[in-house]
């Protein structure tokens, strides 16, 4: 065994090397150019998908030629079990990677920290193990599809695309990789096997190769879906290219300027002052609120969705966030050296939660800048170097978004508005107490528009909520209008309901091929991440029809099962279990049990 791992170490010794050194070059030129820590995240999922396709390309090459019957057949006559080989010549490959892929990583953040006033934190450290994960991960589906059967080796493919679109972070995101990469390599131990076109046996075997053929099938059927949706946006009766939107939809509310969009919301009022304020929308300036922190902040996230720093152009300094310290770090813009700490009042406390720049506000002198760290608003003043908190809020809030309207500021967090006086902002450097507050009718994964004018007495606010009404987990789409008065008091004085643009059968098209998948999409995706505020909805329940719909599928797929097991080489109960499977499952259970024990041509 330890021949066989390093004459393969050695089959691959140039192009491990120059894997090596191409991957130290590029990633030192960048460094040059950029600080490679305080990247957007498509940065991060570009040099990501660079890894995992590089480990695919390497287990196709490395399995595909030893795949040969003659090559196959001389590598399995040898005194050692088959997993041994296998473990061998997989040692091999993800060893290579480690050099390839995690090594230059090492390297250029040791450089950066040693060498550089540049932030980097133990969440830096860890990307080398995630970018070495990563490119595993497609190391062993690359090998995986040379070794399966070709009519379910592709099926590896799935553990990349969960990995791309798991919402853990961290040591959490750390630990899905770890787990995928314990799946794939226990598949390809599964495969590895003298008669490689034979499907699994034993029942460990069958139901971890099963599993991820299922979810394929799944995933292709929603991209047939995808497929049948560009044919119907070629038509030109989809809702989001027709020239003239579905009338009373919520695509025809999502396309209006916010002037529009308010006067629709008061088209369903029976207040008495409804005719006031339509003349008054027609006058005003209309506000559309916007959020600065449209993403959880969580501490020690290996990506940043943005640089969390800010640049002070009146001193010349950049402060960069850093994890590890829950402070800013500071260096001169000019020579690059270090400028020091920043943290919260005159001792430079830590901030609480991860800290990020969310632009300026009016009256604030040239430098300064407002900052969000999870319920708090800070003021960063310039000219003494100083980050002040100027506003809390409720504890179980997160702090979102300012904007200016008129004398005042409108403070959003995932529950509520807030209405600040900006003269109260300007007196001193206090912590100021909110004026007004508003809750949000609704939840903020589902909102998508808020619209405001200033009234004599308060405010009218309207609120869009159809931000995933398209898709199953979104709320019934509607329209919540409120008189927010300067005594506190607020009144809704119009709800509008609107209808869905889109059919069930569409909005659903990711539940009813297969309930019991979904739930585990769901689940996967999900997996050891922390609940998140701000994409919760409050989806409408399923309707009776995709219930049928999904009950029918699921009956005859038992049907299928029982039909295309009369001849099948399986025990009584391994049958049955397929019939159950294929029942509970719906239609990939039988596209898997189709690809895994269809008989020869």
């Amino acid at each position: 065994m330890r021949d066989l791992f390093v004459a393969e170490l050695r089959r691959f010794r140039i192009c491990g090397l120059a894997a090596v050194l191409a991957q130290f070059v590029v990633l030192g030129f960048l460094a040059r150019m950029v600080d490679l820590a305080q990247q957007p995240l498509l940065v991060y999922r570009v040099f990501g998908a660079v890894y995992a396709v590089a480990g695919l390309l390497l287990g196709l090459y490395q399995m595909g030629s030893y795949r040969r019957p003659n090559a196959w057949l001389n590598l399995l006559h040898r005194p050692l079990p088959a997993w041994r080989i296998a473990l061998a010549l997989c040692g091999a490959g993800i060893v290579w990677l480690a050099l390839a892929v995690a090594l230059p990583l090492v390297i250029i953040a040791a450089l950066q920290h040693g060498m550089t006033a540049r932030v980097v934190d133990l969440r830096h450290w860890l990307l080398p193990l995630a970018a070495w994960q990563l490119a595993a991960a497609g190391y062993l589906a690359g090998g995986y599809a040379m070794l399966a059967n070709r009519r379910w080796s592709a099926c590896g493919l799935v553990f990349l695309v969960w990995l791309l679109l798991a919402d853990a972070s961290g040591g959490a995101a750390l630990a899905v990789q770890g787990l995928a990469l314990v799946w794939l390599a226990l598949l390809v131990g599964i495969a590895f096997k003298p008669d490689l076109a034979a499907p699994p046996r034993r029942a460990v075997a069958t139901l971890a190769t099963a599993v991820p053929v299922q979810m394929g099938a799944y995933l292709l059927l929603l991209l047939l879906g995808f497929g049948i949706e560009m044919l119907w946006i070629a038509q030109g009766s989809h809702p989001n290219n027709t020239a003239t939107p579905p009338v009373g939809g919520h695509n025809e509310v999502e396309r209006m300027a916010p002037a529009a969009r308010l006067l629709a919301a008061l088209s369903a009022s029976r207040d008495a002052q409804a005719p006031l304020w339509r003349e008054q929308i027609a006058l005003s300036k209309v506000y559309a609120l916007g959020v600065d922190v449209p993403w959880r902040l969580e501490r020690n996230a290996l990506t940043n969705h943005r640089p969390m720093g800010f640049e002070d152009a009146q001193r010349r300094v950049e402060w960069i966030f850093s994890h590890d310290r829950m402070r800013y770090e500071g260096h001169d813009l000019g020579t690059g050296k270090r400028h020091g700490e920043l943290g919260v009042g005159s001792d430079d406390g830590a901030f609480p939660a991860p800290a990020m720049a969310a632009g300026t506000l009016p009256g604030l002198a040239e430098g300064d800048a407002v900052l969000i760290a999870g319920n708090t608003l800070y003021h960063y003043l310039s000219e003494t170097a100083q980050v002040w908190p100027r506003l809390r809020l409720p504890t179980a809030e997160l702090l979102l978004a300012t904007t200016p309207v008129g004398e005042a500021l409108v403070v959003q967090s995932d529950h509520a508005l807030y209405l600040v006086d900006n003269g109260a902002l300007a007196a001193n450097e206090a912590l100021v107490q909110p004026r007004l507050r508003l809750a949000i009718p609704g939840r903020q994964g589902d909102l998508r528009n808020i619209d405001l004018i200033e009234l004599v007495d308060g405010y009218l606010v309207s609120f869009l909520f159809s931000n995933q009404s398209h898709e199953l987990t979104g709320v019934a789409p509607y329209q919540s209008t409120w008189w927010w008065r300067d005594d506190g008091h607020a009144t809704e004085v119009a709800h509008r309901a609107l209808r869905f643009d889109y059919p069930a059968v569409y909005r659903y098209k990711a539940w009813w091929p297969s309930p019991a998948l979904y739930a585990l999409r769901v689940g996967a995706i999900g997996l050891f991440a922390a609940p998140d505020p701000l994409v919760a909805t409050t989806p409408p329940p399923v309707p009776r029809s995709m219930w049928l719909l999904a009950g029918l599928l699921m009956l005859l797929s038992a049907l299928g099962a029982g039909w295309l097991l009369r001849r099948a080489a399986l025990s009584w109960p391994a049958r049955a279990a397929w019939v159950i499977a294929c029942g509970a499952i719906g239609l990939p259970a039988l596209v898997s049990l189709y690809l895994l024990y269809r008989e020869p041509t």
